[in-house]
């Protein structure tokens, strides 16, 4: 029987590595695995996929990509490096990651998913060559691409390197994170599968240059707090404001640089007045998918700014996951990643309903077995059985709470910094009773994410827990502001109606509760605090209309049940106190 034929093919191979790995690991081991699987997520597979690439291995430190062009491949590997300051934007000095990057175009062999021969091991070599933050590609790299892509390189000879037996030409790039020099014609970028937005300058409509500062200090603001969210691949600040003032069309600025959404806006100032309009357009449709407008009293420039921004993040992001979720739908299921999945999975979690749920809930673990390390999936199941929890869909609640704190805590295992992750998490420790710590906990997601309108209304849900009811009539309200409309606002207006209650601010609390069981009325618990609320204002009549609704819903409703499961709540007194007085049952 003759020998089995070894299968061969062309392939430019991009070689990175962190550089200081070892020294990172002893510093901050679990620390820099986080920050190491984020960066591959994020930047290197993203960049990769968006330049027709893939990571066909990883090692401890760095990953291997396979690229069918050698354009394509350094394309890519300029892109990565640009990418790398805003990601390590939030980090310390000690705790960012830098790549060293190496390009070799050459035959490799095939077997299975991996790759071997010389191309790879060409790539490995002009790796170590390369600076922290560089580039160096081999010699017939610098030939397929010195007339295709206008990008200065650096000629350093021939080098001797480790395992080869001849030396390999090789070429650096000149300053691969500075944008190219202008009148450079570069290929329109790939638009990525996941979610990419510019955000374009806002126009002054006042008429007066001074107002120039406010708009383009709102639009610096919005690109800053959206780059926060990690789903999103976000055009950086400098190639957005080269549009300003320029007559555009959106869809080519859409394609120029590489994106699928576009935020535009306008600020127009009349006396101390100002009016901020913004709209979300999916560029490759022209569809409008979300327009506002804001008239807010210039009284402090700053506070307006900071508000609007949140505002405008915290409204448009249920809309890109909804649009996402869509575009996920549409696709072959065999094709669908865990991103797809997990977004397919967002938009019914979004909804609310016990349907949509145990249809996120299958999602979710789909989107885990294919991706076991993925933060946001282990994040969002947690949420998931913990809100099936809440409202009675699980057969045995203290269960369903376990499984949701594992994971919450895998999620946070697997990435520290994710909002999501830090939530569901303080949410399961706030529901233990562990009050401290979830503050802590859900405090931390805040500062990931300002504009996480959910995740305002989880802190203000443990704070009113814990007794600072105040604090969380201040921190709910700010969410309902955030984001008034987006389907999560039931529960925004709920959880600010019970804060209110433990305040013994009852006629406020009153229309803020009615509005929550109208919005969602599959949840029980909403019922008990309007039926509370209004035992206290003395509406008995409609509290038992409220009790008798409440039956179709949940278990049977009892003060000593009540007590039992708000115990370890500083508002448990007030609560029963007025459910007593509606005419609950003991």
């Amino acid at each position: 029987m003759g020998e089995e034929r070894v299968l061969r093919r062309l392939a430019a191979i991009v070689a990175a590595d962190v550089v200081g790995y070892t020294r990172l690991m002893d510093a901050d081991e679990e620390g820099t695995l986080a920050r190491l699987k984020s960066m591959r997520r994020d930047v290197l597979q993203r960049n990769a996929k968006q330049h027709g690439g893939r990571i066909f291995k990883t090692t401890g430190d760095g990953v291997l990509i396979e690229f069918t062009s050698a354009v394509d491949a350094v394309t890519s590997a300029i892109a990565i490096q640009r990418a790398l300051p805003a990601h390590n934007a939030d980090l310390t000095e000690g705790q960012r990651l830098a790549l060293r990057i190496g390009i070799s175009l050459g035959d490799v062999i095939v077997e299975g998913d991996d790759l071997y021969g010389s191309g790879v091991n060409v790539a490995n070599r002009m790796q170590t060559l390369a600076p922290p933050g560089g580039i160096c590609i081999s010699g017939n790299v610098h030939e397929h691409v010195r007339n295709t892509l206008d990008i200065a390189f650096d000629d350093l000879g021939d080098q001797k390197v480790k395992n080869l037996d001849r030396p390999i030409r090789c070429y650096r790039v000149r300053d691969p994170a500075e944008p190219a020099a202008a009148g450079i014609v570069a290929p329109a970028p790939t638009l990525p599968d996941t979610p990419s937005i510019a955000v374009l300058p806002f126009t002054n409509l006042s008429g007066a240059a001074e107002q120039d500062y406010f708009a383009d200090g709102i639009t610096e603001d919005i690109i800053t707090a959206l780059s926060r969210l990690r789903w999103l691949f976000v055009i950086a600040r400098n190639s957005t404001f080269s549009y300003k003032g320029r007559a555009i069309d959106v869809r080519q600025v859409a394609q120029e640089l590489g994106v699928r959404y576009v935020l535009e806006g306008s600020v127009r100032a009349a006396g101390q007045r100002i009016r901020i309009v913004g709209q979300l357009i999916d560029a490759r449709t022209g569809k409008h998918l979300w327009a506002e407008k804001y008239d807010r009293d210039l009284t402090d420039v700053f506070v307006v700014q900071d508000e609007i921004t949140n505002v405008v993040v915290a409204t448009i992001e249920p809309h890109l996951y909804a649009e996402e979720g869509a575009r996920a739908a549409s696709k072959p299921p065999g094709s669908i990643d865990a991103w797809g999945l997990v977004v397919r999975a967002m938009g019914l979690i979004n909804k609310v309903g016990r349907r949509q749920n145990d249809e996120a809930q299958a999602l979710l673990r789909q989107a885990i077995s294919v991706d076991p390390g993925y933060a946001r999936a282990h994040a969002l199941l947690g949420w998931a059985i913990w809100w099936a929890t809440l409202c009675y869909w699980v057969p045995e609640t203290r269960e369903g709470y376990a499984q949701a704190a594992r994971h919450a805590q895998d999620g946070v295992s697997c990435d520290p910094a994710d909002p999501w992750a830090r939530m569901t998490f303080g949410l399961c420790l706030s529901t233990a009773g562990q009050h401290e710590r979830a503050l802590a906990e859900l405090q931390a997601a805040l500062d990931l994410n300002p504009s996480f309108a959910l995740g305002r209304t989880a802190h203000g849900w443990a704070l009113l827990r814990a007794g600072h009811y105040d604090a969380a009539v201040t921190e709910t309200g700010k969410a309902i502001r955030m984001s008034p409309t987006d389907s999560f606002a039931g529960i925004y207006t709920a959880i600010h109606g019970l804060a209110l209650l433990g305040a013994r601010r009852f006629a406020e609390a009153l229309p803020h509760l009615r509005r929550s069981v109208s919005a969602f009325a599959e949840y029980s618990g909403h019922y008990n605090t309007l039926i509370s609320c209004c035992g206290h204002l003395g509406l008995i009549e409609e509290a038992q209309e409220f009790i008798a609704a409440r039956s179709r819903v949940g278990p049977p409703l009892h003060l000593s049940v009540l007590r039992q499961n708000l115990g370890k709540f500083a508002h448990c007194d007030v609560f029963v106190e007025g459910l007593k007085k509606a005419g609950v049952p003991e």
